[in-house]
């Protein structure tokens, strides 16, 4: 088994067990700092109270990010927005508001169990402007320059191929498309050894690149307006990553 497919294998087991509701040593779990559906948790991860009260706790209970790729402002009325990794679908259902009955949010992830999570509590919201799909940040299965924004939330942190994800998110965004996420960022390069821990991995440490690595791979992939920002230091036992909104822009043809 190559590296790359042992890290797959390893970080969707932790989603399917969050998904289906089996408890994870700290040790296990993907982003920890999260795995808590207390209110001033995801408010101090930069949700506002307000859009907190009107999930279900179902959905809260779920969030498993870093920060609030939904607060940057990039998303407008009538957009096509995806979200990689999109887990319970937080994120998505805060998007689906922000684009109207007339957009649309399509929810990506490699889980079958958390499709099916988040699928009851899109039932359970009664909400007809989002989808969620089965699938890999690293194969999207969307046609080419159909979506407005991509929105991620301490996911892509966690692919062993980040340049196949950042190929994957320009072809399918669409001219001038935005790319808005949340994400673990390194301060230093990881070594060889480190990066072979598949436990530190999930736990959204060495998997991470560093912001000089970030703004490179987007810029060489043909971004434009690559921008990184720090707000937190990550909660996790390692002081080798922090948490960043990192925004993008695809150049208008």
């Amino acid at each position: 088994m190559s590296k790359g497919i042992e890290i797959k294998t390893a970080v969707k087991k932790a989603y399917s067990s969050l998904a289906t509701g089996r408890a994870l040593s700290l040790e296990q779990s993907c982003c920890e700092s999260s795995r808590v559906a207390d209110a001033d948790k995801l408010v101090g991860h930069g949700y506002s109270k307000e859009e907190l009260e009107g999930l279900p706790e179902s959905v809260k209970v779920m969030s498993d990010g870093c920060g609030n790729p939904t607060g940057l402002g990039m998303i407008k009325k009538g957009e096509t927005v995806l979200d990689l990794g999109s887990g319970g679908g937080i994120d998505v259902f805060l998007a689906s508001r922000k684009v109207g009955p007339r957009g649309k949010v399509i929810g990506l992830d490699m889980t079958p169990a958390m499709v099916r999570r988040a699928n009851a509590n899109a039932r359970k919201m009664n909400l007809t402007n989002v989808e969620f799909r089965r699938g890999e940040i690293e194969h999207i299965p969307l046609d080419e320059e159909s979506v407005d924004v991509i929105i991620s939330n301490c996911v892509i942190c966690l692919s062993p191929d980040k340049e196949r994800v950042f190929r994957e998110v320009f072809r399918v965004l669409r001219p001038e498309g935005r790319l808005a996420v949340a994400d673990e960022v390194a301060v230093r390069p990881f070594t060889a050894e480190e990066k072979s821990d598949a436990t530190k991995w999930c736990e959204c440490i060495t998997g991470a690149i560093t912001e000089e690595e970030y703004v490179s791979k987007l810029r060489q992939t043909g971004f434009a307006d690559v921008y990184v920002k720090r707000f937190r230091a990550a909660g996790s036992p390692s002081d080798a990553v922090f948490s960043a909104f990192v925004s993008a822009v695809k150049p208008a043809k």
